[in-house]
């Protein structure tokens, strides 16, 4: 029999657990374990209480205790393992994993191809000097492949939108700041629209921002900011002015 008073998941912690008795309890018992995260009683590496023992803690079933473990684990903040040793052990999520919940919100959200592009331009420009200081050779060398990739797509003709939205990102991961990275992961979706709209004014674009994708490379390489920050600054606003929308006063 498990005594009441014993510690959990390695913290020297007694009774952190609460029995719920809420109509939700699995959704109860995850928040439970997201406030003791936040409260830093849980920490990236400690292992969760056995199956058992939640139940026994939290007073509720076993089949109650996986569905809040399977939401946990969807939401990257523990990770199941099998085994002798395994068990779920507390976990910090990736800017991957948190980019995409981002992104769920921003595909619910009624943003346009405009007010994504205008965000872009003061995202993208602000981070060019960053890019610019941080980017490693094998970041310069990945570009550059991502280059050649482009341009032999468009010799072959099957260059598509979101070869460039990649580039874009994967610029944004030169500045090597997980922050960073974790937003421009949760727009993807709607950079991708906003290009795709811009496509629909002018079908053959690609080649012209392609050839500027090898420029910024270029700037990079040379570790130019200022080069740099023109050719990223020319290249949004030629997607801005594809994409702008007509004032009320045009449509009226």
């Amino acid at each position: 029999m498990t005594s009441g008073k014993t510690e959990h998941a390695g913290t020297g912690e007694v009774d952190m657990f609460k029995a719920v008795s809420l109509n939700r309890v699995s959704q109860a018992i995850v928040d439970q374990v997201k406030l003791l995260l936040r409260q830093g009683r849980l920490k990236p590496g400690d292992r969760l209480p056995s199956e058992r023992e939640l139940c026994e803690r939290f007073g509720v079933s076993r089949v109650t205790v996986r569905e809040a473990l399977r939401v946990l684990e969807a939401g990257g903040l523990i990770d199941i393992r099998v085994g002798a040793r395994g068990g779920a052990f507390v976990t910090s999520p990736t800017s991957q994993q948190i980019g995409a919940g981002l992104a769920d919100l921003l595909h619910l959200s009624p943003l346009t191809a405009a007010q994504v592009t205008e965000a872009r331009q003061v995202f993208e420009l602000g981070i060019v000097s960053l890019v610019v200081e941080r980017a490693t050779e094998e970041d310069i060398a990945a570009l550059r492949d991502m280059v050649r990739s482009q341009q032999a797509a468009l010799d072959r003709g099957e260059y598509v939108m979101s070869m460039s939205a990649d580039f874009h990102i994967r610029v944004a991961a030169c500045t090597h700041n997980p922050a960073i990275e974790m937003l421009v992961q949760s727009f993807h979706g709607p950079l991708l629209m906003s290009l795709l709209k811009a496509q629909v004014v002018e079908p053959l674009m690609g080649h012209r921002g392609s050839e500027e994708h090898s420029a910024f490379v270029d700037a990079i390489a040379a570790r130019d900011v200022e080069w740099a920050r023109s050719i990223m600054r020319e290249h949004l606003q030629r997607t801005a002015d594809r994409v702008s929308e007509p004032s009320e006063a045009a449509q009226a």
